[in-house]
């Protein structure tokens, strides 16, 4: 999953940004609202978060004309500001939520998994299951029948992509840009490896295999 961070005080930025990494969260961070709004048509985030007070383009006005310009990527604000008159005008604007500082990293990621599920009108946003492979978000605990699977972050991130899109092939390049946090690369096969990787510990003595590549187009979670 990745998610444009919009936030200028740099000490809470690196704090959001190592709670959302270590959660498996690919993050990208914008210090103003100006450079806010080019980025949000960038990639395909899953949600963004938005402080108001930003320089040079205010949250509020960021949230608008992102809308203006048919951009439905779920919104949570973040601001210190926690009149019921500023949190109706944060949602008025086109938010999805509104989240006062200062604020527990849980309650944030909670609330970033709901957005998700609502968005992509997922039933449980933090168990994810497929066949007789299952999946807890929160606890990163992975099993295939009764055995528990150890997974490294990264491979933990890529499965969850993969059943979040289950039975769609999902392209090189969209695995890239969701899982990594950095663009596509035609010359790398990090991917590949990765993917070889899940592909021992989630499909080797089980069966059905559930992780397939589809040649020339990507890969696939299915039966």
């Amino acid at each position: 999953m990745r998610i444009l961070l919009v936030e200028d005080d740099l000490k809470i930025a690196k704090f959001i940004e190592k709670g959302f990494s270590s959660s498996g969260f690919a993050v990208d961070h914008a210090t103003t609202g100006t450079k806010g709004f080019e980025m949000a048509f960038d990639e395909p985030y899953d949600t963004m978060v938005v402080d108001i007070m930003l320089p040079q383009l205010d949250g509020i006005s960021l949230i608008k004309k992102i809308r203006k310009r048919e951009n439905n990527t779920p919104v949570i604000i973040l601001s210190a500001r926690d009149r019921v008159d500023d949190r109706v005008n944060g949602l008025q604007a086109g938010a999805d939520d509104y989240l006062t500082k200062p604020f527990a990293f849980s309650e944030l990621l909670a609330r970033v998994h709901a957005l998700i599920r609502r968005a992509g009108n997922i039933t449980d946003p933090v168990n994810l299951s497929y066949a007789d492979l299952n999946v807890d978000i929160l606890k990163r605990q992975v099993k295939r029948g009764s055995k528990i699977i150890e997974l490294q972050p990264l491979e933990f991130s890529l499965l969850e992509y993969l059943l979040r899109n289950k039975e769609r092939v999902v392209s090189k390049t969209m695995i890239m840009e969701h899982v990594w946090n950095y663009s596509f690369d035609p010359m790398t096969n990090v991917v590949e490896a990765r993917i070889c990787r899940l592909r021992d510990k989630i499909d080797k003595g089980y069966d059905p295999k559930l992780i397939h590549t589809i040649r020339g187009a990507g890969y696939v979670l299915k039966v």
